[in-house]
């Protein structure tokens, strides 16, 4: 939950979780930050997207955190919506004597603790981990997009056989592939695939 009460001494551990479309579960989330004792006012959430802009849960984290506090997240990539993002909230947190940890990253970091060159490597060591996870949620935002709005998701349905057929027959009619592309529907390099591959391994 979004803290609305007046900030202690400084010196907490602040939760934050954001809830994406991929396997992350906001559940997931805040038992980790539950098991850290981390009381419920001290917890700031937003069930939103990677790609939505509006994240009213975060801008109240940030507004409440003072000099000396850590805010605590699963994984980093809860921080933002891209690596670039993630990597400057931690750099103007660092500015303002706030530290972040994460919990479960393949290298859980505490920049709390560690000095920036260390931090550095190991923020380098969470790259690839962390692009995977942005890229699933990209594709699955997309997804959900293309599936709000009733289009298909998935690979394109391979040219019907009647229109290869007919390819077919008007390459064997002396028809240009420019011709033939124009009156199947089949580009250009599809129709190489069916036609030109085939007479090179038909027998001479």
């Amino acid at each position: 939950m979004t803290a609305a009460v007046p900030h202690p001494p400084a010196g907490l551990d602040l939760g934050y979780a954001r809830v994406s479309t991929t396997r992350q579960s906001l559940e997931r989330q805040l038992d980790a930050l539950a098991a850290t004792d981390i009381p419920d006012e001290r917890i700031f959430t937003d069930k939103r997207t990677g790609a939505t802009v509006d994240r009213e849960g975060l801008a109240a984290l940030l507004k409440y955190a003072r000099p000396g506090d850590t805010i605590v997240v699963h994984t980093l990539d809860r921080l933002g919506r891209n690596l670039r993002e993630v990597l400057n909230l931690v750099h103007d947190l660092a500015e303002r004597r706030i530290g972040v940890r994460s919990l479960a990253d393949p290298l859980p970091i505490n920049t709390a603790d560690e000095g920036m060159g260390r931090i550095a490597f190991l923020l380098l060591a969470l790259f690839a981990e962390m692009e995977r996870t942005f890229t699933a949620e990209r594709a699955a935002h997309a997804r959900a997009v293309a599936e709000a709005a009733g289009r298909r998701v998935g690979r394109p349905v391979a040219h019907p056989a009647d229109k290869i057929e007919y390819a077919r027959l008007l390459k064997a009619q002396g028809t240009s592939l420019g011709k033939i592309a124009a009156k199947t529907g089949i580009p250009k390099t599809s129709l190489h695939r069916y036609l030109v591959g085939q007479a090179a391994a038909e027998p001479a």
